[in-house]
């Protein structure tokens, strides 16, 4: 294994767990940095203020940093559900072009028609079956399983049909066309079965809670409790919103992600034996 593999296994063990406790240890590790970072360097910090209270500065800057770090934390989660949406409209456009693709063979002569049923019946069903795992774990299908193989036995029956008539002409056009498409909605979830944010993204956002969350810091509070809640309620908000991020991220992992739920429909309306 690789150490970018090995990094990356590190890093998703989280999907793989609920994401209640997901959400649990996000909130957690925030609200720990959050109010620990209070405690420990409040000391310090009284001896910055003797004399004067810097309050109103350590305010100004809080303020920059939020509105900096917010705008940015909100174009990258804008970018990261456009991401999610597009590759779930990839997959519900992908469901469709499978269930018209039948309808298109369903009109062909036997025994081509049985065959080109049967490879993409198989098709599909190794799709929910044996793909969608894989690409749970962010695996891209590889080439060698069936569901290659059926996706290849059916282009060669496709192709090798003559058309006899005119109708079977216009048909053989149809579930051709319909045929591309469907192969370029299926290269298209493949490349997306990594996608995600860049590890500099990740450095920003979580260096940016970080920066937020030192600057509350350099507060001085008369009332210590004041300060530890307004610093815990501010950790457990970026907590949340890395947690929120973190979900989404990859489209395919965890709890929050794109499912074969259009594959199941078409199969079951339309293939189920």
């Amino acid at each position: 294994m690789s150490g970018r593999t090995a990094a990356a296994a590190n890093v998703y063990w989280v999907y793989n767990i609920p994401d209640w406790l997901f959400t649990f240890i996000s909130v957690l590790v925030t609200a720990a940095i959050g109010v620990g970072g209070m405690f420990a360097t409040r000391t310090w910090v009284k001896r910055l203020h003797l004399g004067h209270s810097h309050n109103e500065m350590v305010s100004y800057y809080l303020a920059a940093v939020g509105v900096f770090y917010g705008i940015t934390l909100g174009l990258i989660a804008i970018s990261t559900w456009q991401t999610y949406t597009d590759v779930d409209n990839k997959v519900t456009l992908e469901a469709s072009a499978i269930a018209a693709l039948w309808r298109d063979v369903s009109d062909y002569p036997e025994p081509q028609r049985t065959i080109l049923q049967n490879n993409l019946r198989n098709y599909t069903r190794d799709i929910i079956d044996f793909a969608w795992p894989l690409q749970r774990r962010g695996i891209v299908p590889p080439a060698g399983p069936k569901g290659h193989l059926f996706f290849t036995h059916f282009e060669e029956a496709l192709y090798a049909f003559e058309p006899q008539t005119q109708g079977q002409m216009a048909l053989q056009m149809t579930a051709l066309n319909q045929f591309n498409t469907l192969a370029t909605l299926r290269q298209e979830r493949m490349q997306t079965v990594k996608a995600g944010l860049p590890q500099s993204m990740w450095i920003l956002v979580i260096l940016g809670a970080f920066v937020n969350l030192a600057v509350t810091w350099f507060f001085v509070a008369p009332n210590v409790k004041v300060h530890f809640w307004m610093t815990l309620l501010l950790s457990v908000l970026l907590g949340l919103l890395i947690h929120v991020l973190a979900a989404v991220d990859n489209p395919y992992r965890g709890k929050v992600s794109v499912s074969p739920d259009a594959l199941e429909l078409a199969y079951d309306q339309l293939m189920a034996p």
